[in-house]
């Protein structure tokens, strides 16, 4: 359970979902839903497009390499959640508790994310991450 003082202002930022097909899945939250696709991005190898969705969104993640994180997701487990992303106040402090609790961190530290945001990515359990 999160202590009060951060569950008070913690909130889902998105849902990063893995595709094989990028432009089959825009097409379906774009023509389906009626989300509005944001231009693609690249980080960490991986093509994401951000489809907002109130305070919150889907990233849409592939990749053309195997190699990469989203492509070794991909071929272990197929399209699906990749991770959930939960935007809280103080990332060093989450992390420290995290940390302090035994979850295993993919970054140690944060990392930038864009030019505005800060992220840390953890392992939450076996087949699951947050971020």
């Amino acid at each position: 359970m999160l202590p009060a003082d951060v569950a008070a202002d913690a909130r889902i930022a998105h849902v990063g979902v893995a595709v094989r097909d990028l432009a089959e899945a825009v097409a379906f939250y774009r023509d389906v839903l009626g989300l509005v696709p944001h231009l693609p991005e690249e980080a960490d190898g991986a093509t994401i497009i951000a489809l907002p969705l109130g305070a919150s969104g889907i990233e849409l993640l592939t990749s053309a390499d195997a190699g990469s994180p989203i492509g070794k997701f991909l071929a272990r487990h197929g399209p699906g959640i990749h991770h959930i992303c939960v935007r809280v106040n103080d990332l060093d402090a989450a992390l420290a508790r995290c940390r302090a609790a035994g979850y295993r961190l993919i970054d140690e530290a944060p990392r930038m994310a864009s030019s505005i945001f800060f992220i840390a990515t953890l392992r939450s359990r076996p087949r699951s991450m947050a971020s």
